[in-house]
């Protein structure tokens, strides 16, 4: 059984290293890489990427020329995106950090576009981390400069179940690995919570390991999320509903807010 989640949302994350190319590759993949490359490519400069994980993101983007600079808190996450970068000889384009998004590690207005992209900042499970990462993120973006935010679309709405088998297939087809998923998802609604419980066993003809953690993701809603983004000193200039532009609404299946940087300073926010 899955340790119960704790205030700190980034526990999980580095158990869930080794799989999260696998599941991403089966559910999100690489939908909202072409919408990223096209914000980085007219943002015009320095790009910074929250939570970069595996580089999922940051690749695509180091190899259409964009300079990128990734940070993340999970070692594991990143030793994986190091060996990418070294395989596609990308370290011209694509520099990796660890580090605390709380507390970015750079100088002010140091880039022309923040990302956050599929739900980053959801994982700031406490008010003050999410206030003190949108500080951190108005200092180091050039005013004027473009931060973008991607939320895990709905979350609250999201089906409570129990050791469900969400998804199956091959890990490595050489080396015969096979992977499942059991899956539980719980809301802690008075929290405003979202937490699945993850189980991956991998077989590998006739041995099997499993691995089991949690993942918990804070429910902030778009105009909960613009509201605060307007405090911290930022004009919310679009809010899309799918990776080609469109306009959002509550039944859309992607969230994302785009904001500027206004030349004022950010303001601390009070809970919505």
């Amino acid at each position: 059984m899955a340790r119960k989640p704790s205030s700190e949302g980034h526990e999980g994350w580095d158990d869930y290293a080794p799989f999260y190319d696998w599941e991403n590759a089966r559910t999100l993949g690489r939908r909202d890489v072409p919408f990223w490359r096209n914000v980085a490519i007219n943002a015009g400069g320095e790009v910074l990427e929250l939570g970069c994980g595996t580089g999922r993101v940051a690749l695509p983007l180091g190899r259409a020329g964009i300079s990128l600079t990734g940070i993340d808190r999970s070692e594991p996450m990143l030793a994986r995106a190091r060996r990418r970068i070294s395989r596609s000889r990308l370290a011209r384009h694509v520099r990796l950090i660890r580090g605390d998004i709380r507390d970015l590690p750079f100088r002010p207005s140091a880039f022309s576009l923040v990302m956050a992209p599929y739900g980053l900042l959801q994982s700031l499970l406490r008010e003050r981390d999410l206030t003190a990462t949108l500080s951190a993120v108005h200092r180091v973006l050039q005013p004027g400069g473009t931060f973008g935010v991607e939320l895990v679309a709905d979350l609250p709405a999201w089906e409570e179940y129990r050791q469900r088998v969400s998804l199956k297939g091959w890990k490595q087809r050489k080396g015969g690995t096979h992977v499942t998923l059991v899956e539980t998802v719980k809301q802690d609604r008075a929290r405003h919570l979202t937490i699945f419980e993850q189980e991956f066993t991998e077989r590998r003809g006739r041995h099997k390991t499993s691995k089991t953690f949690a993942l918990t993701f804070r429910t902030l809603s778009v105009p909960q999320m613009a509201r605060r983004l307007t405090k911290a000193g930022f004009e919310v200039t679009a809010t899309l509903g799918d990776y080609r532009g469109g306009p959002w609404d509550p039944r859309a299946e992607v969230w994302i807010l785009l904001a500027k940087r206004s030349g004022r300073s950010s303001r601390s926010q009070r809970s919505i």
